[in-house]
């Protein structure tokens, strides 16, 4: 039979072929063919009518454009300016956690055509590359991105984990006086300079010297592991053929491996390519504003003035409308400005970004700005909206100040930085609310209490702090301008908690008071104090795979070791925003400064995307807190290290934030790290010992093993198919944290994307002999409940965002399962509805295949 329920009443699916199913042979048949690899071929009908919608859109001005703040720059948001029309949208500055925030708020990413950005740091680029790949998948065939230089190269470098094969990125490198222009908006680009007073902060001093000693030590001791590595990865195919195709590949990889480690300066090839970002981005500084007018709108043709005026229906309306002259039978001339509205000029506004005082004198002496001040030529010309990503330091400088008075009395300044504290997301409170109630100190009320509450609504002024100008708006998330037609600030759409509707919507659920009273029942009787120790203690950040939801973001554990002593299990985008929204403003300071050590499983995007937000908020924190600064340990592929190079070397300073550890030089088939730098690592982070094997995934991933001073033992296996070097690797572990990306019944999918079932990673747990599982990295179709079945033992608990575990709460977690099916019972009957849909399609396609091969018997 079916190894999950179904509610039939409740959807309209026939018992009769739930039966056919349930009683069919090949249901489950391990051999089976039932499953096909997902097919994208819809990209290119998804693009061809991108395409159609575009070329429609372009012959007429938008009746409706408006401007929205999507990211406010609070501590752990993106900096995000959203502005929409009727045909399509548009970003300035994309910052990381972008897209999460865009998929949870539903705005249309398949219409957004280009994205600006005033600096290239990473507070205002981070979220480039998870949104390009999710604006890949939605069929956008182009995006056009605007800004100072760094841009395409930053692409470049991404490219061995950002693979965009359906989606061109064209980056127009922004000058001054130059414009781009379509049917929405005319932008002007204007270009800001560093004043400097010191010719000597010109340097190059960053030069190959410091990267390439650590990329040659690197090098060297990637090849002396290299045997080693290859013996493990066969484990990667279950046939001969795979076997064959992957020593193939590593032949390949054995010539090549190594080519594309190094940003070397000294290569003629790799410097040529970046030659033109030295002394312009990091060094010289270049940031760019933008001046912003809709395009001018005819005025409506009013058919009462029409009729009036005696014009018949038919085309003479149209040439009115297209503003021509007409004449009627009669001889009179009507003129198009008898019979239509005014015309609509198109308002201005303005995206100003000044990073430090040394921008200030060509900000606040710039011409073509002045135009737009108070000087303006005409009404028309007057700005009515400025957004200022400018830093709360420099707002507060008076060159600053008085530069902003400049605009008319009536301008809008919208002002997107760190002193906002709106994080931007609802949903992520909304579930943690409604887990709370299963367990509250499991699941604990969020620290993040910068977004505004319903039963508050009217003093949200108040929580974001009363500016002294009364023009001047402190943004929260969905924070918007009507610029046409022209209504202004509007607030309603802003993003307000309700967590009396959360819990009064859980409780409404049928069977959850009763099923949380037998839950309560259960844990009173429950096995307490397994281990005796406090420590380790484990905060999940980020639970689900590929790309993040509302529920569910990208890879991410928190690992508390000791008082003092955190480390950070993989770091997917927005995991700095996780732990800020968890813990709080203040909180997370000392949290992110006790963060010693950074583990990355592999280099795909949605492990490791984050770490540059994880090293800049860690800088900060140890910063404020006036504590020593001490550089990160970083275990890692080796294959990440060009990726940090290249950003530390043209973009912004990180290299002094971690020291890098490849993770080969930690196999547990063997160390390549000597006694005496071993020894220090493990002493210095409070471990008995630490220990890597490559896993079946891509090439480079690993799994870890941490054994605490306390002789606590915690595998982590990162992504991977069932692995024997797994089991070896965890052996007798107390917790196994292993990936379940898919529900048992899409193995052959699992397969394909090298990711294990639901089952296999219990299997997995049970061989190795862990005493418990704690499975996690869902896919987002299972963004609340994965799907259970039989083999969810009592030693076996699924992983959310923001749950924060005890070692006593292992036992607890399986007694969990029953309360969140009915919870979230929705969800969970959605789920097993499309496995129901599924065996149909599948049963449908084996029965039509078994014809055709009747046929050619019979032929």
């Amino acid at each position: 039979m079916f190894p999950f329920r179904l509610k039939i009443s409740s959807r309209n699916v026939n018992f009769f072929l739930y039966r056919r199913i349930s009683k069919n042979p090949n249901f489950n048949n391990k051999e089976s063919h039932f499953i096909m690899p997902k097919n994208r071929q819809h990209l290119k009908e998804a693009q061809r009518q991108w395409m159609k919608n575009k070329e429609k859109s372009t012959k007429y001005v938008p009746g409706k454009v408006a401007l929205q703040v999507l990211g406010t720059g609070a501590k752990g948001a993106p900096k995000c300016l959203y502005i929409f029309s009727d045909q399509t949208r548009y970003l300035f500055n994309c910052g990381e956690g972008t897209q999460r925030l865009a998929h949870e708020l539903k705005l249309k990413l398949s219409k957004l055509e280009h994205i600006f950005i005033t600096n290239p740091v990473w507070q205002n680029i981070g979220g480039l590359p998870g949104i390009s790949l999710t604006m890949q998948d939605v069929g956008v065939p182009v995006v056009n991105i605007h800004g100072p230089s760094g841009i395409q190269e930053m692409f470049d470098a991404a490219k061995k984990f950002v693979v965009l094969k359906n989606l061109k990125i064209s980056v127009k490198e922004s000058r001054s006086m130059d414009y781009f222009e379509d049917n929405v908006l005319k932008v002007q680009y204007i270009e800001l300079r560093r004043d400097r007073h010191d010719d000597s902060k010109i340097t190059n001093e960053k030069t190959s010297t410091s990267s390439q000693v650590g990329e040659d030590i690197l090098y060297k001791r990637e090849r002396r592991s290299r045997s080693i590595s290859s013996s493990i990865m066969d484990e990667n195919s279950n046939s001969s053929s795979g076997k064959s195709s992957s020593r193939r590949r590593r032949r390949k990889s054995r010539r090549n491996k190594f080519r594309s480690l190094s940003l070397d300066s000294s290569s003629s090839s790799t410097s040529d390519k970046y030659k033109n970002l030295e002394g312009k981005t990091k060094d010289m500084g270049t940031v760019m504003c933008y001046i912003c007018r809709l395009q001018a709108k005819p005025g409506a043709l009013s058919l009462e003035k029409c009729v009036t005026l005696g014009v018949p229906p038919g085309p003479l309306l149209g040439k009115l409308k297209a503003g021509q002259e007409v004449v009627l039978e009669n001889g009179k001339v009507i003129k198009p400005e008898e019979v239509c509205d005014p015309d609509d000029p198109g308002p201005v506004f303005i995206v100003v970004d000044c990073p430090s005082e040394d921008f200030l004198p060509s900000l606040v002496n710039n011409e073509e700005l002045k135009k737009y001040q108070r000087l303006a030529e005409s009404d028309d010309d007057a700005c009515l909206t400025v957004i200022h990503f400018t830093s709360k330091e420099i707002m507060e400088d008076s060159r600053y100040e008085s530069w902003m008075e400049s605009f008319l009395p009536s301008a809008k300044h919208v002002i997107i930085n760190e002193t906002n504290t709106c994080m931007g997301s609802a949903a992520v409170h909304r579930v943690q609310y409604k887990l709370n109630i299963v367990h509250p100190e499991i699941f604990p009320l969020l620290g993040d209490n910068g977004t505004q509450l319903e039963e508050l609504e009217g003093q949200s002024e108040l929580k974001n702090g009363v500016n002294k100008f009364y023009n001047r708006i402190q943004a929260n998330t969905l924070t918007g301008i009507q610029l046409r037609p022209r209504k202004g600030l509007y607030k309603s759409e802003e993003v307000k908690l309700k967590p009396k509707e959360y819990i009064e919507e859980t409780l409404s659920v049928d069977g959850v008071p009763t099923a949380l009273q037998d839950l309560n029942a259960k844990l009173q009787t429950a096995v307490k104090k397994v281990f005796p120790t406090d420590y380790p203690r484990i905060l999940f950040l980020g639970t689900g795979s590929c790309i993040p939801n509302k529920t569910r973001n990208t890879s991410g554990i928190l690992l508390e070791i000791g008082n003092n002593q955190n480390i950070l299990i993989d770091c997917g985008e927005g995991t700095y925003g996780q732990i800020v929204r968890f813990y709080g403003r203040s909180k997370s300071d000392e949290v992110l400064a006790n963060i010693n050590a950074i583990y990355v499983s592999h280099i795909h995007a949605d492990h490791h995307i984050g770490i540059i937000g994880i090293l800049q908020g860690r800088k900060a924190a140890l910063k404020s807190l006036n504590r020593e600064h001490k550089p990160v340990k970083l275990f890692a592929p080796v294959q990440l290290y060009p990726w940090l190079t290249f950003y530390d070397r043209y973009l912004e300073d990180i290299q002094s934030e971690y020291k890098y550890i490849s993770n080969s030089e930690l196999l547990h088939t063997g160390h390549q790290l000597d006694r005496e730098n071993y020894d220090e690592l493990i002493k210095s982070l409070n471990l008995q010992d630490i220990n890597t094997c490559l896993v079946r995934h891509c090439p480079n991933a690993f799994g870890v093993s941490f054994v605490l001073d306390n002789g606590f033992k915690l595998t982590y296996s990162g992504d991977t198919m069932p692995c024997e070097e797994l089991v070896l690797l965890g052996s007798e572990s107390d917790l196994l944290i292993h990936e379940a990306t898919m529900e048992d019944d899409l193995e052959h999918e699992a397969k394909m994307k090298m990711h294990s079932t639901t089952t296999e990673a219990i299997m997995v747990g049970k061989r190795m002999k862990a005493k418990y599982i704690l499975l996690t990295h869902f896919s987002q179709r299972y963004s609340k409940l994965p799907i259970f079945n039989e083999n969810f033992a009592e030693n076996v608990g699924i992983a959310f965002d923001n749950m924060k575990v005890r070692i006593d709460d292992l036992p607890l977690l399986p007694h969990f399962n029953p309360v969140l099916k009915t919870m979230f019972v929705e969800h969970y009957d959605e789920m097993e509805l499309k496995a129901v849909k599924r065996h149909l399609r599948q049963e449908k396609q084996n029965e039509l295949l078994d014809d055709k091969r009747k046929i050619r018997k019979t032929q």
